[in-house]
């Protein structure tokens, strides 16, 4: 056996490291005498509270508000009060390693959704279970996802449009103006109109043309595209985008992973369009956080 160096030495002198611990332990450890939120007639309960983790505790990289609840439970508040309205996409053509980073990410900034394109299944260790949480769609192709997508955003937008048209069929029918709320919900329907119309899908890549992410305005609503580390994003991705977009770099690579990159370009998006509101905000991992009208 080999006798340790002296640095190894150094370091296991030093009593490093010292984490803290993350979660809560069992229900009845943290709250004495409280009665279980998941006994069904009680006044106390709550369907959204798991058994077993009431049980063994909550451990998971879960925010603190989420101890104890379902996977299904957050899953559905994030929907209602957390998602942003981009989406990210990632080819995985080349088995790309890095795309359990970019679906991590992607639930800590917020996007409603991840699409993965190709036949590969990806390495979901990266994500950190994070994919349950998230709404992960697959599609065989970029055509394929690209035109979903717009139809989507059209359907949105015919919606939004008919819900416009019902305020003033309302007043016309009753011979009357709109009233005040009439008017507050007609000028928010005009904005998320505007938002829908002005939808983009974005590549990021380094080519000829590309605009640096620095001086780009993301639209509100967009689709963010990512392609592997070494050939970047396929030419049928590129024919697809409305604009492309390049993070810019000062090493000696060419590029940097999908995993990164995505991160870099949700949280762009996120300085440009997010509100974080009140010194406590960074408590709440983003919770506080709304649209910048």
């Amino acid at each position: 056996m080999h006798e340790p160096s002296e640095y190894t030495k150094q370091v296991q002198a030093s009593g490093e490291p010292e984490f803290r611990e993350i979660g809560v332990g069992p229900w009845s450890q943290e709250h004495p005498g409280e009665p279980r939120p998941d006994v069904p007639g009680t006044p106390a309960f709550d369907a959204r509270y798991d058994t077993e983790l009431l049980d063994r505790g909550d451990r998971r990289n879960v925010l603190d508000r989420y101890r104890y609840w379902t996977v299904e439970a957050i899953k559905a508040d994030l929907d209602a009060r957390s998602r942003y309205p981009f989406e990210i996409a990632v080819e995985n053509w080349t088995h790309d390693f890095n795309i359990g980073s970019a679906v991590r990410s992607a639930n800590a900034f917020g996007a409603s959704r991840v699409h993965i394109v190709g036949p590969h299944k990806w390495n979901r260790k990266g994500a950190l279970m994070t994919e349950l949480y998230q709404h992960v769609d697959y599609h065989p192709s970029i055509k394929e996802l690209a035109t979903s997508w717009r139809y989507r955003i059209a359907g949105e937008i015919a919606a939004e449009q008919a819900r416009a048209n019902a305020y003033d069929i309302r007043a016309q029918i009753g011979h009357r103006p709109l009233s005040a709320d009439e008017q507050h919900r007609e000028t928010q329907s005009a904005h998320r109109l505007e938002t829908l119309r002005n939808a983009k899908i974005i590549a990021l890549d380094i080519i000829p043309g590309a605009v640096p992410i620095e001086r780009y305005r993301f639209p509100e609503r967009c689709l963010l595209l990512f392609g592997a580390e070494g050939p970047g994003l396929s030419q049928a991705a590129l024919d697809e985008a409305d604009d492309v977009v390049y993070i810019s770099q000062f090493g000696s690579v060419r590029s940097i992973n999908a995993g990164a990159a995505a991160a870099v370009a949700m949280h762009s998006w996120v300085a440009q369009h997010a509100v974080i509101e009140g010194p406590g905000a960074a408590a709440d991992s983003g919770s506080s956080a709304a649209i910048r009208a």
